[in-house]
């Protein structure tokens, strides 16, 4: 089969490239002779292969480090009757749990920066696994803890070795999606941590069942199981993940030494799909390798800040609800048993998952107006806190409807703010742009965590007083009030960005005295990235092939 019969195209007797599925000259194919333009449908077939392979592990690897990153939050009202709470069994303070809880991010923001710089030296699949497998390990240790101060040492090393691994997951879809189709992949893959937030609040009802079985008590149960499993996907992931794709009909280089043990994953895609994705991705296939001097501008771009702010906010707030979800919900009502709260529980986290799944696929179509989507849920979180606050205390359930709409307005939050940050910074700085921006925005985000965690809830004794007729008030409004923040920043972005453009950053000649840059692998490329993914992006799809409007 000749090169022409599997790209369903032909050239003219200039060597300009037509489409298959428009039937006119592609006017880049006119500025670029070897631009091969593909059938829309044949793409989408390419990237539903991609789907399959890449988002599965994904999820269930998400799954499995969100239940133990968040799983001491619904330990402390697991068996609360019998005295085998968290709190009691260690003899915690609130302010133990509330130091132990914000450890985590402090490890998290001091390692995520650099993990996620390690993950582009060396190969991401076997990054990943290794973070899943250390997430394990450690997860597992919870089980021994007997004191206040081995949880907060457990909570410190779990920051650092699952450090990277939520922008470590955005950067490596980047190596198969273009920044236009990231929102719904990430959704895809991040409704794990609202499935998981469910599971975790349903199933510890079944661990506090097993309450004193082998000398344990429920929620060390729970640290032991999901510990265990974590393990073992972190030692499958080898063979199940993808390594970053190869130019067709190259052969693989060779492993880094450190590696060289390591079993090699069958390629993601093969034959014509692959041909497919090449021409589609272009810009991922030939890489300049980074070096400081790029690294340093990826820092001091003015962009990173109103992500990092954005980012701030909503994930506080989420986090804050993740970890003290069901202390509200007994707080809201205290008749609840401890059961029920891990029931009622599950629900918030189902609205999450629903409205990423309804949200994202959207912003995705319509990716010019990220800040739009973004803000819009945000508001829907605000409007949830203040009913959560402000609904009379008489009325429970009007108050657990407040955590309901919270947890909707939580969903497509998180996946937006980090595919606009992939969005900005691929185009700009290429594969380092990504990774050091999304760790960035990722790890300083997260400065919010430790506010919601050690600053607020049970960290602040006067506002989680039982004592107190509006528990938590205060607390729920400093949320709002960094939300605010998110909203602002968000649209201070698009005023910023209309304002002074997001140009392609103009990389250093190479030694030989030719263009640099990470995009297209062609000197003449080097301002623009053509590829198709980069073409198609500049009239956004909208809802076409989804409505009967016709058109691409």
């Amino acid at each position: 089969m000749s090169q022409q019969e599997v790209d369903g195209l032909g050239p003219d007797k200039n060597g300009v490239v037509y489409s298959s599925e428009v039937g006119q000259q592609s006017p880049v194919a006119a500025a670029a002779p070897d631009v091969v333009e593909y059938d829309i449908a044949r793409v989408e077939q390419v990237y539903r292969k991609l789907d399959w392979r890449i988002i599965p592990p994904f999820w269930v690897l998400y799954f499995l480090c969100s239940a133990i990153r968040s799983n001491i939050g619904i330990a402390q009202t697991m068996n609360a009757a019998q005295g085998h709470d968290l709190e009691q069994v260690l003899h915690l303070t609130a302010k133990d749990t509330s130091t132990a809880l914000a450890l985590f991010y402090v490890s998290y923001v001091i390692f995520d920066f650099p993990s996620n710089l390690i993950m582009t030296r060396l190969s991401p699949r076997v990054w990943m696994a290794r973070i899943v497998f250390a997430v394990g390990v450690i997860g597992t240790c919870f089980t021994a803890v007997k004191a206040a101060w081995s949880l907060k040492l457990l909570r410190f090393l779990l920051g650092v070795v699952i450090a990277g691994m939520w922008p470590g997951m955005a950067y490596y879809l980047t190596l198969f999606y273009p920044p236009s189709r990231l929102a719904k992949r990430i959704g895809m893959y991040f409704t794990a941590a609202q499935l998981s937030a469910s599971v975790v609040g349903l199933v510890s009802a079944g661990f506090q069942k097993m309450d004193g079985l082998g000398g344990l008590v429920g929620f060390q149960w729970m640290f032991l199981v999901y510990g265990l499993l974590a393990v073992i996907l972190g030692v499958v992931l080898l063979w199940w993940l993808p390594d970053r794709p190869l130019t067709p009909g190259s052969a693989r280089p060779a492993a880094h030494p450190l590696l060289s043990w390591v079993p090699r994953s069958p390629e993601a895609l093969t034959g014509e799909d692959a041909l497919v994705h090449y021409h589609e991705m272009r810009r991922v296939y030939h890489p300049r390798p980074w070096t400081v001097r790029d690294l340093a501008f990826v820092l001091i771009d003015w962009r990173l800040w109103p992500l990092v702010l954005m980012y701030f906010g909503v994930v506080g707030v989420g986090i804050g609800t993740q970890l003290y979800g069901s202390v509200i919900i007994n707080a809201i009502n205290p008749n609840f048993s401890s059961i029920v709260d891990s029931l009622l529980f599950a629900p918030i986290w189902i609205m999450d998952l629903i409205a990423i799944v309804l949200v994202t696929p959207i912003s995705d179509r319509f990716h010019r107006y990220r800040a739009v989507f973004f803000s819009a849920a945000v508001c829907i979180q605000i409007a949830g806190l203040l009913v959560v606050s402000f609904a009379p205390t008489s009325n429970p359930w009007a108050r657990f409807g407040g955590m309901l709409m919270l947890g909707f307005g939580l969903g497509p939050t998180v996946p937006i703010c980090m595919t606009w940050t992939g969005e900005i910074f691929q185009h700009r700085h290429g594969e380092v742009g990504v990774a050091a921006a999304s760790a960035l925005v990722s790890g300083l985000g997260n400065l919010g965590s430790i506010t919601t965690t050690y600053a607020l809830y049970t960290g602040w004794p006067a506002d989680a007083s039982p004592t107190n007729p509006h528990q938590f008030r205060n607390s729920n409004l400093v949320m709002i009030a960094i939300l605010v923040v998110s909203i602002a920043s968000s649209f201070a972005n698009v005023v910023l960005l209309r304002v002074f453009g997001n140009k392609k950053r103009r990389a250093a000649p190479n030694t030989d005295g030719s263009k640099g840059g990470s995009g297209a692998g062609d000197d003449s490329y080097d301002d623009e990235i053509l590829d198709g993914a980069a073409r198609r992006e500049a009239q956004q799809r909208g809802f076409k092939r989804i409505l009967p409007i016709g058109g691409r």
